[in-house]
């Protein structure tokens, strides 16, 4: 069966209206122009930090030990006290030692006799062998008995001021100002001359040490970065934040870096000093140190959604050329700064980086560049049916 000529003309001209009314699915620029959001990198003076984790010790800390042995008769301080130089602390029985120093006394007392005696002797004998009332021999003994009586003055001299350094060492002191301990001793308990147990310890706490490690690495770039100029030494000012992520004030100093690094751990140890007026910091305790430890002036800081890496690790960013089209950069970054990477190399002032939109994005292809955070751009409507 054949249609007629009119049935087939009707159909072409059906088929070519709903050809003019479908949508247009040709290539359209908008479609193929991904939009992404850039910063725009500026150089900025930064002030170089270094997180660290450390410990607390005292700023000086003493065993107290017994240099005399006896019997404890009292102890004349409060543990947990602040106590000074100097102040009584324990009292030994002094009762021997007195006993031994009187002894001495009259030691020296026998031996003062004893010289002059000889000192008159010696001066009679001299008078007299001129005259050949003696002979010299004579005149010789009294002069050594003179001398030896005189050294023997000497001797009971030094047993005095021993017995007397024995009997003071009666009386346990405080060798220096601070907090002290606990005491490992009661009255009535004999103790033993610089015996390896300590009777108490002292430390002194209104000034705090903070001891932290950093890898050697990270010391020796900051060294490298010092001598070449790039970096300012800064004040080397120290903050701390406690166990509890707290701030601690008031700020510290960098006092100290050790000159060995640890073969087990690749480390140094730092040393701050922190002021501690209040009592707050206590040995032993775990903080974290953040030190300033120089100053870049120059610096380019990358926000860290902008820096990928690569399949080898390499740091890389895209950035939008003059052309408008994106560019890859591969990059040096050191430390972090805040939210940000520190870029040493790869990206310059100027530079405007893409953080926003990076899966849209292909190195070479052509991209639309807005600030970053700007609102999405609306997007065309499909044309209308006809």
């Amino acid at each position: 069966m054949f249609r007629s000529p009119p049935a087939k003309c009707a159909a072409m001209v059906a088929v070519l209206a709903l050809s003019a009314c479908s949508p247009n699915r040709g290539p359209s620029k908008f479609n193929q122009t991904p939009e992404v959001g850039v910063v725009v990198l500026q150089q900025e003076q930064v002030t170089l930090q270094v997180d660290l984790p450390g410990r607390t010790s005292a700023f000086e800390s003493s065993d107290v030990r017994p240099q005399v042995s006896g019997v404890i008769q009292a102890r004349l301080f409060k543990e947990g006290a602040n106590v000074r130089a100097g102040q009584s602390l324990y009292r030994i029985d002094p009762a021997p030692f007195n006993a031994a120093y009187q002894q001495a006394l009259g030691q020296l007392a026998n031996a003062q006799a004893s010289l002059t005696v000889a000192a008159l002797k010696d001066a009679r004998y001299a008078d007299l062998v001129k005259m050949n009332a003696v002979s010299q021999q004579e005149a010789d003994d009294a002069r050594a008995s003179h001398e030896q009586a005189a050294a023997a003055v000497q001797s009971a001299r030094g047993a005095v001021q021993g017995a007397k350094v024995n009997l003071d060492y009666t009386r346990v002191t405080a060798p220096i100002s601070g907090r002290i301990g606990r005491s490992a001793v009661t009255p009535g308990a004999l103790v033993i001359a610089n015996q390896a147990t300590p009777l108490t310890s002292i430390q002194r706490l209104d000034q705090i040490y903070v001891d932290v490690t950093q890898p050697a690495t990270d010391l020796l770039d900051l060294q490298r970065a010092l001598q070449s100029g790039r970096v300012a030494r800064g004040q080397l000012s120290a903050h701390l934040i406690l166990q509890d992520g707290s701030a601690y004030e008031p700020a510290g100093k960098l006092s100290a870096t050790d000159v060995t690094v640890d073969p087990n751990t690749g480390s140094v140890t730092l040393r701050a000093i922190f002021p501690n007026p209040k009592g707050l910091l206590l040995p032993g305790m775990y903080v974290r140190a953040i030190i300033d430890e120089g100053v870049e002036q120059d610096a380019i800081l990358a926000p860290q959604q902008g820096v990928t890496r690569d399949e080898r690790g390499r740091a890389n960013a895209l950035v939008v050329d003059a052309a408008g089209k994106a560019s890859l950069r591969i990059l040096t970054t050191g430390r972090t700064v805040g939210d940000k990477w520190l870029v040493t190399s790869g990206l310059a002032a100027g530079d405007k980086l893409i953080v926003e939109g990076l899966l849209k994005a292909k190195p070479g292809g052509a991209v639309h560049a807005v600030p970053a955070g700007s609102p999405p751009r609306a997007q065309k409507p499909p044309p209308g049916k006809s």
